[in-house]
């Protein structure tokens, strides 16, 4: 059987259909044009097999005639003197059978050529005249496959090649897949020859064809079930002594058609059920050796018709992919086409396209692009400023009230607005729902969770694209092209609701863009290294991108990311998740001691993959993944040694992505390259993504958000003071006043007429929201969810400017300042900049060396208190406020206000004042714990026992199962010690 000795995928393996899952080599591979020297040698190779199969016989036939005796020679013969014409005729029968053997090998060579079935075989005797015909035939046919190229080849028997290339076609146009390419059938037979002919030829020249350790040996491969995923290390690490050997046997196996009819083209990808042929010097019980008895029949037919793939198909299917990339039809992977006319892929590319300069108004566009990562910092960002304003408020950080976040200045504040533009929530919602649900569903039939490679969002649509198929998806889910392909439409995404399950896929990340589809790899599911290639600064980007995207994801539980040789400044964004090493030695002791800690928790808990634990009883112990990203360009015997690591790691939820100066980095599954111009190029992968990057200077805004945002943070940092503070006196009265604590009016303006006016209230809003200016873009991102162009915004814009009017000195009151940023005059003001002025008044200002006017300006706070922010406004308007944390400053903005003024009552033992303020107080801010231990205090100072046990039986109801604060127990210990019995009672 032939054997190959080198690596020449065209990349983009052929296949006459969808086939599941794709696997691609870790390396690319160059493919070898024909040059004019190859037309020359051709030439010369035509005109030797010319003189020597044809030229030869004839001058012997014409100039030297019958060499042999026309009769039976008698024994005088052998006594008669040799003259020279006998001396001739001796030498002409020696030529004859020369050039009968010769002729022997050119046809065996261009036989075996033809039919693409192993190497030829020997010629006896012929040695260094087969290796001149098979030289010559190489040559010969390396510039024969245009002529030929309309002729099928004998291996192509019993292959519709115009149907497989529709059906390619169709496949191609219908879904996209990372692993699953759909490729041209349009194979020249003559170019498969040339290149099965120029393999043989490069074989003969290392010195002959490559020797044999005794019958050739296949391995199955075995299913899963009891044992670890089979691999071609292991293969080759227990059959050829040799881990490292696994790429003989690759090189022997690539793209042959496997019994499920799909093919390997991917090192470390491999299925149940296919055949292996092994290297001559494999050895173990398990290979069976030209297929035997001790197999079933079955098998055996199987092995028996491998057998008769080879060399010839993968040359074949090279000679096509060449012929193909010159005729500029080259395979790639498709996304699905728009599905629905008026659907978008994010708002920022929308309205980014609008402009034909693509000018984005200063803001980064490595932000804008990334809908999820932007969605995920922001959330996480939020998540980080409540956590400040409620530190704060409870006297953790300094024991100060009523702190302000900061409001960020230069490339913070521009990150944040792109970050506000860029953000896709509803994205990430429909995401992490899907696959919750997806996995709750599976949970409910007794199935176990499908291994994930990639996914791809396409105009709202989730494709999940599977290693292997896992039968009919759970429904809404649907097959995509095959049945390796789940599918669920964004209508019957936005049908799930909330539910409680383990995040299944916790490891996908985004890479980027192709075809307005986004792509994201599940890191922890590949089984080996993904390699990253580049630029040093390239490669950083892309590393801080997955990094900041893994650790604020929307639609994961729990996962660790590990940062090695980067990453030490980024850990503010998610101290939790984010761990970084010093170097690759820290590593190693790390990563071996969590591997084997893994592989001793599944085998006690009786799984075999972290992802048969997501679901069912145990789904949220112990299988969140560990995500390891390696920026330095490890040694080789640190290569070597990662590669070990890592070839168990995806059964254990472990993924590793390390960076390399080349890509041929040992043990790589799967190897990408950035390039300059933020491409993110797979060749083997079909892959050509515009990346998603984010770049030092980005970085470093985000992490500033992040610190400033810190609670624990040094102390002086944020003030008290508001952002915008208003005059109170009679004499600051406003032009315009807006009410939004409460139902939103609006006084001095009149109602703007038309279906517009919605538009306007909604834009002002956002305007008195943000005092310090609103970046144009981001207002638009706020009105319009889904994208606008630019001229509709600024026609708003106009209106909303003349609805304003100007100032008495004839200034507009909606300006812009130097950045370009939409800000307000001071003459237009809103209750809550009131309300903050009075506190901070109250507090700090006025009020602090005059009791009186600091009860005066606490009860007029108090009543501007009209109920929650924008109380009355209508559904579906006003999304941009799950951005803001106005829904948490307000509540404790109320509530500092009404323990003031309680305070404030108190001091006179006025206990029904203070008991009526902070009555007020709770209707705003009613989960304040603040608020119920000050109404204890209060309620007990009206020296009422009754009124204040009833106060606790009704603080123990609404506890419920939770149950009441420990501060709120020991007040109510020292308040009323008897409270217990009373809620036991109750109880």
């Amino acid at each position: 059987m032939a054997r190959r000795s080198t690596s020449s995928s065209t990349g983009r393996p052929t296949g006459t259909g969808p086939s599941g899952p794709r696997n691609r080599t870790p390396q690319p591979v160059r493919l070898r044009r024909r040059t004019f020297g190859d037309v020359v040698k051709a030439f010369l190779a035509f005109v030797v097999l010319l003189v020597l199969v044809v030229g030869i016989p004839g001058a012997l036939a014409m100039k030297v005639g019958w060499p042999l005796p026309r009769s039976a020679p008698s024994m005088d013969w052998l006594s008669q003197p040799i003259d020279v014409q006998t001396f001739l005729n001796a030498l002409t029968v020696v030529v004859w059978l020369a050039w009968a053997q010769f002729t022997a090998c050119v046809l065996v060579e261009v036989k075996a050529a033809v039919s693409g079935v192993g190497l030829p075989g020997r010629v006896p005797g012929a040695g260094p005249s087969q290796l001149l015909a098979r030289q010559l035939v190489a040559a010969l046919l390396l510039v024969g496959a245009t002529a030929a190229s309309f002729t099928p080849g004998l291996s192509q028997l019993g292959h519709s090649l115009e149907g497989n290339q529709k059906g390619t076609v169709a496949t191609a146009q219908a879904t996209p897949g990372i692993l699953a390419q759909q490729q041209e059938q349009a194979k020249s037979t003559a170019a498969a020859l040339a290149e099965q002919a120029g393999h043989a030829a490069a074989q003969a020249e290392q010195g002959g064809s490559t020797a044999t350790h005794g019958a050739t040996k296949y391995y199955r491969i075995q299913p899963p079930e009891g044992r670890h995923h089979d691999s071609l290390w292991e293969i080759a690490q227990r059959h050829l002594g040799d881990g490292r050997r696994y790429k003989e046997i690759y090189e022997l196996n690539k793209d042959r058609v496997q019994p499920d009819g799909s093919r390997l083209s991917e090192a470390s990808l491999i299925r149940p059920g296919w055949i292996m042929e092994m290297p001559g010097d494999a050895h173990g019980g398990e290979l069976v050796a030209n297929p035997d008895a001790h197999v079933s029949p079955e098998v055996r037919q199987q092995i028996g018709d491998y057998a008769q793939t080879g060399d010839h198909a993968q040359h074949q299917e090279q000679g096509g992919g060449q012929h193909a990339g010159e005729d500029g039809a080259t395979a790639r992977i498709a996304v699905p086409a728009q599905r629905q006319a008026g659907d978008t892929a994010t708002p920022a590319a929308q309205e980014s396209g609008s402009h034909s300069s693509g000018h984005s108004f200063g803001l980064p566009e490595a932000l804008l692009g990334s809908p999820l990562l932007a969605a995920g910092l922001l959330a996480a960002l939020g998540r980080r400023r409540r956590q400040a304003l409620w530190q704060s408020a409870f006297g953790a950080v300094g024991g100060r009230r009523g702190m302000e976040p900061p409001i960020p200045t230069g490339d913070a504040q521009d990150v944040q607005d792109a970050l506000l533009v860029g953000a896709d929530p509803d994205g990430v919602r429909l995401l992490d729902r899907s696959l919750r649900a997806l996995a709750a569903a599976l949970t409910a039939e007794s199935r176990s969770l499908p291994v994930v490679y990639a996914a791809w969002l396409s105009h709202g649509d989730l494709h999940l694209q599977l290693a292997q198929p896992a039968g009919k998806p759970p429904a809404p889910w649907q097959l995509g092209q095959d049945q390796t392909f789940w599918t669920l439409s964004r209508a019957d995404a936005e049908r799930y609701e909330d539910t409680d399950a383990a995040a299944p896929y916790p490891g996908l990340v985004s890479l980027g863009t192709m075809d307005d589809s986004r792509l994201l790899l599940n890191l922890e599911a590949v089984p080996g290294i993904v390699s990253l290639s580049g630029r040093e600064a390239d490669r950083a980007a892309v590393f801080a991108s997955v990094a900041a995207e893994l650790a604020t994801n929307g639609w994961s539980d729990r996962m660790t990311i590990t940062l090695v040789g980067f990453g030490a400044d980024l850990t503010p964004l998610a101290p939790n998740r984010l761990r970084h090493l010093d170097d690759v030695e820290a590593l190693f002791e790390t990563m071996e001691a969590e591997t084997r800690q893994r592989r001793g928790a599944l085998g006690a808990a009786d799984h075999h993959s972290v992802l048969t634990g997501r679901t069912g009883p145990a789904q949220h112990t112990r299988w969140a993944p560990n995500l390891v990203l390696l920026a330095t360009q490890p040694s080789a015997e640190d290569a070597v040694r990662l590669a070990e690591l890592a070839a168990d790691a995806a059964r254990l939820g472990i993924g590793y992505l390390v960076g390399s100066e080349s890509d041929d980095l040992p043990g790589a599954a799967w190897a990408m390259e950035i390039t300059p111009d933020g491409r993110l190029l797979a060749p083997l992968l079909g892959l050509e993504l515009q990346a998603q990057l984010l770049p030092a200077v980005q970085q470093r805004a985000v992490v500033e958000l992040f610190v400033e945002a810190d609670p624990e943070r040094d102390p002086d940092g944020p003030t008290t003071t508001p952002p915008f503070l208003v005059d109170i006196s009679e004499q600051g009265r406003p032009a315009v006043y807006a009410r939004l604590v409460g139902p939103y009016e609006i006084i001095g303006l009149d109602t703007p007429d038309g279906e517009r006016s919605p538009l306007l209230h909604e834009a002002l809003a956002l305007l008195l929201l943000h005092r310090e200016g609103v970046h144009p873009r981001v207002l638009s991102s706020a009105l319009w969810p889904r994208g606008v162009t630019e001229d509709v915004r600024d026609a708003l814009l106009e209106r909303l400017r003349g609805w304003l009017g100007t100032d008495p000195d004839g200034s507009a009151r909606l300006r812009a300042d130097s950045a370009g940023r939409l800000t307000l005059a001071k003459s237009v003001v809103s209750d809550l900049d009131v309300l903050r002025s009075l506190y901070y008044e109250a507090t700090q200002g006025k009020g602090v060396d005059s009791r009186a006017v600091r009860g005066r300006l606490l009860t007029d706070a108090l009543v501007l208190v009209r109920g929650p922010l924008l109380a009355d406004r209508a559904e579906g308007r006003y999304r941009w406020l799950t951005h803001e944390i106005i829904d948490a400053q307000l509540p404790l903005l109320v509530a500092d206000i009404g323990l003031a003024l309680s305070a404030f009552h108190l001091e006179k033992d006025r206990a029904e004042k203070a008991i009526e303020a902070l009555g007020a107080a709770l209707r705003t801010a009613p989960a304040d714990e603040r608020l119920w231990n000050e109404l204890l205090r209060a309620t007990h100072a009206t020296g009422d026992p009754d009124r204040l046990r009833a106060l606790a039986a009704d603080l123990v109801t609404r506890s419920g199962v939770r149950g009441l604060p420990p501060r709120t127990e020991a007040l109510l210990d020292e308040l009323l010690p008897t409270w217990r019995d009373g809620a036991a009672a109750t109880g």
